[in-house]
């Protein structure tokens, strides 16, 4: 694997192309420096079918989850495989917020040593950025550099389940519960199972696949699956939708009885 994974590094490229739209949902500065050194070009190549829409909406409905938690009273944000990402920069939080960004140690690396020939401002929140392995005992590190399970969290592990298997998730899940206090919640995207198996989107996930970064989990039913780890869904939307990028959706949003077709679930759910 490359020091930075293709996922991060495309991911930041589709940041930067919304950031620099006159109606852009976020404003992302860092954005294109942080795709090097192949995030366009790979967007180039896996970017159609609404990829580049669907993480401009992901983003801005995972930023409102962050703003609106924390404005009720939440103060640790721990942000699973969180890549590129510059919440703990762009987002106006308030400074008793520590926000823990989880990920294998040579990304970090690597991110902090991007962050610092920008010269980047200082985060606008106490930044704890945890080095671990995320098929390992994370949890471990996570408490070591301070987390306290004690405290309700928010929890997010944004574009990471579908590289997962379906135990893998349901495990990732359980182990947010086991470190949550009463008032945690998790804000998160899921793949439905119809997506995977689509014809529609059978020439991108063969790309994927060819390319050794295979999306292997999806659930057409997302409030079953949350519910058996221990969380329970509050509110569960497709793009499009409003409060997850109504008028930006380039497809229709079929209503939920339709069978057959593909979606993308965000939501938010609550420790049960």
């Amino acid at each position: 694997m490359e020091t930075v994974s293709y996922t991060s590094q495309w991911t930041a490229a589709a940041r930067a192309l919304e950031s620099e739209r006159s109606d852009a949902l976020f404003d992302d500065p860092l954005a294109r420096a942080l795709a090097a050194p192949r995030g366009f070009e790979l967007l180039d190549h896996y970017g159609g079918g609404g990829l580049v829409e669907f993480v401009a909406v992901r983003t801005r409905y995972l930023d409102d989850a962050i703003n609106d938690l924390v404005g009720r009273g939440i103060r640790q944000v721990v942000l699973i495989a969180a890549g590129m990402d510059t919440r703990a920069y762009r987002l106006s939080l308030p400074g008793d917020v520590t926000v823990y960004e989880v990920d294998h140690q040579a990304l970090i690396d690597e991110k902090e040593k991007r962050l610092a020939q920008l010269g980047s401002p200082s985060p606008t929140v106490t930044l704890q950025r945890v080095g671990a392995d995320l098929a390992g005992d994370w949890s471990a590190s996570l408490r070591a550099a301070g987390f306290d399970p004690s405290l309700p969290t928010l929890w997010i592990p944004e574009a990471l389940l579908f590289f997962l298997t379906e135990e893998q998730s349901a495990t990732l899940m359980r182990t947010f519960a086991a470190n949550s206090a009463p008032g945690s919640w998790v804000a998160v995207d899921i793949l439905s199972k119809t997506l995977l198996r689509s014809p529609a989107t059978q020439i991108f996930l063969s790309s994927l696949n060819e390319d050794g970064i295979p999306w292997l989990f999806g659930t057409d039913e997302p409030e079953e699956f949350m519910a058996g780890t221990g969380w329970t869904v509050r509110e569960l939307k497709e793009p499009g939708e409003p409060g997850a990028g109504e008028g930006r959706w380039p497809y229709d949003v079929q209503p939920r009885g339709v069978k057959g077709v593909p979606r993308n679930w965000l939501l938010r759910a609550e420790l049960a």
